[in-house]
């Protein structure tokens, strides 16, 4: 087994209201997790999950990709500012911006994604329509190791969620959401406690291949 971190100094990147961003912060509270979220970063001034982090007295920063030349320009500010947090894990929580290789690479094995699809289904946005629209049973949420393919990341945990006769992408995304809350700190919770980690391009917890 791998030597845990101690303590596990998470950065959190966010676009939008933090809803997965409160899931963890509370996890880490309650010592589900052992961890301790260091600072959120948004590129979006109004994210209503700086306020969930200011609330949690955790430092919360706004970088907007908007204020530069192009995308190399904005990972490279926000790789450093990240970095100034020192974390040993980079958890991107509802952060609605493709992330290129150089990013990417500098955090192999140390950044995490969720997704909202049982990946490899449906990559990429409007997972919830797209599963409806094909007349699946069964929909879901993945967490993965973020590599620069866009959600092709060894994944580590999927949850499920039946697919209803009267689903609308509204109402299934809510389900989607609420076992994202759960699956997110779990998987936290393996790499904090020394237990998860991608080795030779693949997730392995307890030293063992992951299969989802």
């Amino acid at each position: 087994m791998i030597k845990a971190l101690c303590p596990c100094r998470l950065v959190v990147l966010i676009s939008g209201s933090g809803t997965n961003l409160q899931a963890i912060i509370d996890a880490c509270h309650n010592d589900a997790v052992p961890a301790q979220v260091v600072a959120v970063i948004s590129n979006q001034s109004q994210a209503y999950g700086l306020n969930r982090a200011r609330a949690a007295s955790i430092p919360a920063q706004v970088l907007d990709h908007r204020d530069f030349a192009g995308r190399a320009a904005f990972e490279a500010e926000l790789q450093n500012l990240v970095d100034t947090f020192v974390p040993d894990l980079v958890v991107l929580a509802g952060f609605m911006r493709i992330l290129g290789e150089n990013f990417a690479t500098h955090y192999t094995g140390r950044m995490l994604n969720i997704h909202p699809s049982l990946l490899p289904d449906y990559p990429g946005l409007d997972t919830h329509a797209r599963a409806l629209a094909d007349g699946k049973d069964q929909h879901g949420a993945t967490v993965h190791f973020v590599t620069p393919e866009l959600d092709a990341g060894p994944i580590i945990i999927q949850g499920r969620v039946p697919v209803l006769a009267n689903d609308t992408a509204e109402t299934l995304a809510q389900r989607v959401h609420e076992i994202e809350y759960r699956i997110y700190p779990q998987a936290i919770a393996w790499f904090a406690q020394g237990r998860l980690a991608l080795q030779h391009g693949q997730a392995r917890l307890d030293g063992r291949p992951i299969t989802p």
